[in-house]
């Protein structure tokens, strides 16, 4: 092999590679926080602090962003009709500005911020948010409520311990095959996903989704970021 055609296939070598690793993206969700007015009665109340599942996300995507470097793709997906109840029933008590707040995490991490309004639009944008012939998903984490079969997006905020968005786990058969990178990152930080969903996800996937066998604490977010799991992970 001659030198003008070994560096013209080390240089194709070269681009191919830069090119799958950078048509990659890692994909946050954060569901929304329940209203207080029906959870302080209750003898274990949820979501004392609206920022569980926004804080919680902005230390993954910090991690991540340092990991991954500035120029990668991360999109964060949040349930925005929550925050929004959350944030009308604050007004007058609180002058934290909600929706301001999760806009700063967008600015300072430089990631793609996408409001979405009932689970088939968590679906949607992991099956055509970009051309996944193109551009594969290399992590997917969510934050927020669950049970063993269900991500709840609005747990406890539009009608009192009950849920009007959610993505069952019947529902990841709509979860395109081959949308995923061959070495994607999969966890749910929300509780007892490791009991059934997980394993609905490596059906409908074939992918590994890590999640909690057990509850997980959210409860010292707001001071070290760390969310807890009461019980183990599992998947």
């Amino acid at each position: 092999m001659n030198r003008a055609v070994f560096l013209a296939l080390l240089l194709f070598v070269s681009i191919c590679g830069l090119r799958a690793e950078t048509d990659r993206e890692y994909v946050i969700v954060s569901g929304g926080p329940s209203l207080m007015e029906w959870e302080k009665f209750k003898a274990e109340p949820h979501d004392r602090w609206w920022g569980n599942f926004i804080r919680s996300a902005r230390f993954r995507i910090q991690e991540i962003r340092k990991e991954l470097g500035p120029g990668k793709r991360i999109t964060w997906l949040v349930y925005r009709p929550a925050y929004a109840r959350r944030a009308a029933q604050m007004r007058g008590h609180d002058n934290t500005d909600v929706i301001a707040n999760i806009q700063s995490v967008r600015d300072k991490y430089g990631v793609n911020l996408v409001w979405f309004d009932q689970g088939s639009d968590v679906i949607a944008y992991l099956n055509g948010g970009l051309p996944r012939n193109q551009v594969k998903i290399s992590g997917f984490e969510f934050f927020g409520h669950s049970n063993s079969r269900c991500f709840m997006f609005d747990y406890s905020n539009e009608i009192d311990s009950g849920s009007k968005a959610w993505l069952h786990q019947d529902d990841l058969k709509g979860i395109h095959r081959g949308i995923f990178a061959k070495d994607a990152y999969i966890k749910s930080w929300g509780c007892h996903t490791g009991e059934s969903m997980s394993k609905a996800f490596k059906a409908a996937t074939g992918k590994r989704m890590i999640g909690a066998i057990g509850k997980t604490d959210y409860s010292h977010i707001s001071t070290t970021g760390e969310v807890l799991v009461n019980g183990r992970w599992g998947g």
